[in-house]
């Protein structure tokens, strides 16, 4: 049975806003009216202005007031401004027996989801059941209008049912809601002047036209995201058809054209209150990117006219016409043509439309930053669902990818470099890497199996055009990304990847979505708050449930022509904060806001004390500089104006602690310290023969994927099939890596670029290739993508095979060994460190003596065990090695970093100087064959630093049943 989404009553954020509307309404006369019709509501004399006055004054609000009957309600992205909305008609229906609303919002997107939220049982149950029927058998009634297809040759209907349907209803125990999105309401239906409307059909026996119809029942009318809305637009005027007694406006974006504001909800206050997600921005900066842009000067049916501007300066002018490549331009961009051309603007091949003025930056059309910002958000997507899995209420997270290459995803099953296949090559790629690091059993696990057992069900796409397709793939994506989000958050679904082209950037929205990749820059300029708009709902459970008690965030991620992408961001969202309102009176608001932050606080014995300060008088009113004074002696009830740190980050950013260091026992440690942390080189024992032998024996193994021309839609058929998901280490059909067969290098360069990437001379590089000739054909798979996976492959297999296949060997050299993770450049300690990701995680348990910082911090349970609870006597100081701080080379390229030093006397006086490897796994034969290659260059690299140095040093590996005791026991013994 499919889960709904568990819904929260009575959050302070939402029930401020329902109460705004309700409070308009105090003193409200009511005209009930015929059947069918909402009650007439009306004021007597100056009680609406005077209610708009105070709440206001109660919410803080200083913009001036039109008093019509628009009333705005601000509500940042992500916050429930849909349910705030649904629940106020609830409540107006229940107290003024209003129960006909009409709802227009302006695309598609936003209607099927809305739709979706208002049919659900879910939320049917959750006003019935957890208000404990406090709105009785109330419940929403939805009508919703779909555009009417003429078929040639056939009439419309001259009025829409739905339509016919809303006016006539005469149920006022139900909510009758009317939907509409933009377009309809400037069809030509709405306004009764489509060829099928001959006004034989009437309703109240006087209404032919559908405004006049609607407007006849004394609506509400309810406008989401209102900024879509001008109102000096022929939207605008369509709506004041529909005769509302009243208009809500609700919208994160009202472009400060507000007409009686009642309620904000500012962007600042979303964040610092955590109601929403907090921001990871993830930047590819690429390397010669240094602000430049190709501007659109001038264009007309034939040619265009391109400025290059590069450090702010016009180097050249280019004219292309029709059909010609930009790179003629830049070198840096990729097959991007001039597709049409009209006076003032251009089409570009992927869709892109430029208007005279607009500009793009150059290297954001360039495949290698495509691919990396694919990779890594599909890298940083599997982190953050492995971490969201393994919590006890498991959320499954979503990413977004907005491009603009629709034909590349949609029609890219056979197409060699497509986006679609490469994005799949991605896509298996990072999922074998995290099999690889995942623990057997979990269930990020079992999710990676079932990515691998077929990619093509990982991702799905809603464009514009797919409203017209009638293939029945395309229609179950747009079915479960549009109208069944509960499905689409389903662990057992495995779509987590979803593709439009900006469709879905404003309105639609989905609680889990954990990343936005946003690939290539467009022309034009767009609020940053709005651009990560659909990433900021706190996310639901497996449950349904919303999870508030972490800290979330969402990645996202674009190129570097937006590198100040988190400067423009918090820019953006400081501009939502209200400025201050200076009170005038001691009054009810301003106590309650001090007591708020301080519980403790007594009215009376503050007021005393007010007085006394010679801050108010007798009747309680603020003197010169009093308000300044309060602030300043309640600092924590006025934090205006301030984004919470750590909201809003770049990935660059780490967040750091300072944990103090027992500067007095680190001379204990200062020769095991020195004497680890000295460098050598890693060599290997084979000359340029063997290491020929192993190159040929690498791509002879790998040769099958050289032949393969990326994920085709025969061998995703063949998985698909299998009745069971399938471990991929046995199947064959599940490659870790697919070569792109895209020619972008001649040979010469391509041997050029693998032999400075892996080490290897091109002359062996070139033997190797030509001794395989007959099983691969490296000429149609020259490119960087083809560099880079030859060489990471290369040194897997080298690290697989060290010490089995070739021997390695390694020569201490002279080097500068202070600085260090501990020490400063003259080898004196460091007072205090900045706890990172690379200490460990930081907590609260008491640190033993022998323990060299102030504050316990660990990896693993068998760190915390090593330092929370084995307190050996014989000890005299340990310190947790943080990652990369040792880097012994290992063959491949990788380097490894151990994780305790001890130093240890006995009460003979002997020294023992131990490095510990702590693995958290029951013995060796657990071990993972990587790990097992590097602990075993580490004994090799300890061995080879006793033998050519003063200082001996005992490595070893602990298991989860080992007790650092016996361990010490054991070497001293040994």
């Amino acid at each position: 049975m499919k889960k709904g989404f568990h819904y929260e009553k009575n959050l302070p954020h939402q029930i401020g806003a329902v109460n705004a509307v309700l409070s308009v309404f105090d003193n409200v006369y009511k005209k009930d009216n015929d059947r069918g019709e909402n009650p007439t509501l009306s004021f007597v004399g100056e009680r609406y202005k005077n209610n708009i006055h105070q709440i206001q004054s109660d919410n803080q609000i200083d913009k001036s007031p039109d008093y019509s009957n628009v009333l705005d309600i601000s509500m940042e992205t992500g916050t429930g401004k849909t349910y705030t909305y649904t629940q106020t008609m609830y409540e107006l229906h229940k107290r003024l027996g209003i129960y006909k609303f009409v709802i227009v919002v302006p695309t598609l997107s936003i209607k099927a989801g809305t739709q979706q939220f208002l049919k659900s049982d879910a939320l049917k149950n959750h006003f019935r059941l957890d208000f404990n029927l406090e709105y009785g058998q109330a419940e929403i009634e939805l009508y919703v209008v779909e555009s009417q297809k003429t078929k040639k040759g056939k009439r419309t209907n001259p009025m829409p049912s739905e339509i016919v349907r809303f006016v006539q209803a005469d149920n006022a125990q139900k909510i009758h809601v009317l939907l509409l999105n933009m377009g309809m309401v400037n069809s030509k239906t709405m306004k009764g002047e489509d060829n099928g409307n001959d006004g034989s059909i009437l309703l109240k026996d006087k209404f032919d036209k559908p405004f006049e119809a609607i407007g006849s029942v004394n609506p509400i009318l309810i406008i989401d995201e209102p900024h879509r809305f001008d109102d000096n637009n022929k939207t605008w005027q369509s709506l004041l058809n529909l005769n509302p007694q009243y208009i809500l406006r609700y919208g994160a974006t009202f472009n400060d054209r507000f007409k009686n504001l009642i309620y904000r909800l500012s962007a600042i206050d979303a964040f610092n209150q955590d109601l929403v997600k907090g921001v990871i921005a993830h930047i590819t900066d690429i390397q010669g990117d240094d602000g430049t842009k190709i501007k659109l000067v001038e264009s007309n049916n034939n040619q265009a006219v391109f400025k290059l501007i590069e450090n702010k300066k016009l180097t050249q002018k280019f004219t292309l016409n029709k059909g010609e490549n930009l790179q003629k331009i830049h070198h840096h961009i990729d097959e991007l043509y001039l597709q049409d051309l009209k006076s003032g603007r251009v089409i570009l091949s992927n869709g892109t439309e430029l208007k005279t003025g607009d500009k793009i930056n150059p290297f954001s059309y360039a495949n290698t930053v495509f691919h990396a910002m694919i990779r890594q958000a599909v890298k940083v997507h599997f982190e953050t669902e492995e971490a969201l899995l393994n919590r006890v209420d498991k959320i499954k997270p979503l990413t977004l990818f907005f491009i603009d290459d629709i034909k590349g995803y949609r029609d890219g099953d056979d197409v060699v470099g497509s986006l679609k296949s490469n994005f799949e090559m991605i896509v298996k790629d990072e999922a074998k890497k995290a099999l690889e690091k995942a623990m057997i059993g979990t269930d990020f696990y079992r999710s990676l199996q079932m990515v691998l057992a077929d990619v093509s069900a990982t991702h799905g796409g809603y464009f514009s055009k797919d409203n017209s397709s009638d293939d029945e793939k395309i229609a179950k994506e747009i079915g479960e990304i549009l109208h069944d989000k509960e499905s689409l958050l389903s662990l057992d679904n495995p779509r987590r990847f979803i593709f439009s082209k900006w469709t879905l950037r404003e309105g639609w929205d989905n609680p889990n979505v954990f990343g936005i990749c946003k690939l290539r820059s467009s022309g034009s300029e767009t609020s940053k708050l709005q651009e990560v708009g659909r990433g900021l709902r706190l996310p639901v459970n497996e449950f349904m449930s919303r999870v508030k008690d972490t800290d979330f965030k969402l990645n996202y991620f674009v190129d570097s022509s937006e590198r100040d992408f988190v400067a423009q961001l918090k820019a953006d969202i400081n501009k939502t904060a209200e400025r201050e309102i200076i009170p005038v009176v001691f009054d009810d608001n301003l106590f309650e806001k001090i007591k708020s932050a301080y519980p403790d606080v007594k009215r009376r014995i503050l007021i005393n004390e007010l007085y006394e300060l010679g801050l108010i008088d007798d009747d309680d009113n603020l003197l010169a500089g009093a308000y300044e004074t309060i602030k300043q002696k309640f600092p924590n009830a006025f934090n205006y104006n301030t984004l919470k740190q750590g909201k809003i980050a770049s990935s660059d950013d780490k967040q750091k602690t300072k944990v103090a260091m027992r500067t007095g026992k680190y001379d204990e440690l200062k020769s095991l310290w020195e004497a680890i942390n000295q460098k050598a080189i890693l060599q290997y024992q084979m000359n340029e023969q063997e290491i020929l032998a192993l190159l040929v024996d690498f791509l002879g193994q790998n040769k099958a994927k050289f032949t393969m021309t990326g994920i085709s839609t025969k061998t995703q058929e063949m998985i698909k099939t299998t009745d069971k998901l399938i471990d991929f280490k046995t199947n064959e059909s599940i490659e870790n890596t697919l070569f792109e067969p895209i020619v972008t290098l001649n040979y010469r360069q391509f041997l050029q670029k693998l032999s400075q990437k892996s080490y290897v001379k091109m002359t062996t590089l070139h033997q190797a290739f030509f001794a395989l000739k007959n099983d691969i054909t490296i000429d149609k798979f020259m490119n960087d993508e083809t560099v880079r996976m030859i060489d990471k492959g290369f040194n897997d297999y080298l690290l697989k095979h060290s010490l089995n296949k070739f021997e390695i060997g390694y020569q201490k050299i002279s080097n500068q060994i202070h600085p260090t993770k501990l020490t400063d450049k003259n080898g004196l300690p460091l007072p205090e460190i900045d706890i990172n990701q690379d200490w460990g995680v930081l907590t609260d348990n008491k640190p033993f003596e022998s323990f060299l910082f102030e504050r316990v911090f660990f990896d693993s349970n068998i760190e915390g065990q090593n330092v929370t609870a084995e307190d050996v006597q014989e000890v005299v100081v340990f310190t947790k090695i943080p990652k990369n701080a040792i880097k012994i080379p290992v063959a491949g390229g990788e380097t490894y970093s151990p994780d305790f030093a001890y130093i240890v006397k006995t009460a003979k006086g002997d020294v023992l100087n131990l490095v510990l490897e702590s693995k958290g796994v029951k013995d060796k034969d657990e071990l993972r064959q990587r790990e097992n290659h590097k602990i075993r260059h580490a004994e090799r690299w300890f061995n080879a630093m006793n033998e050519q140095g003063a200082m001996s040093v005992r490595f070893v590996t602990q298991f989860e049943s080992d007790r650092v005791v016996d361990i010490i026991k054991g070497v001293l013994n040994g």
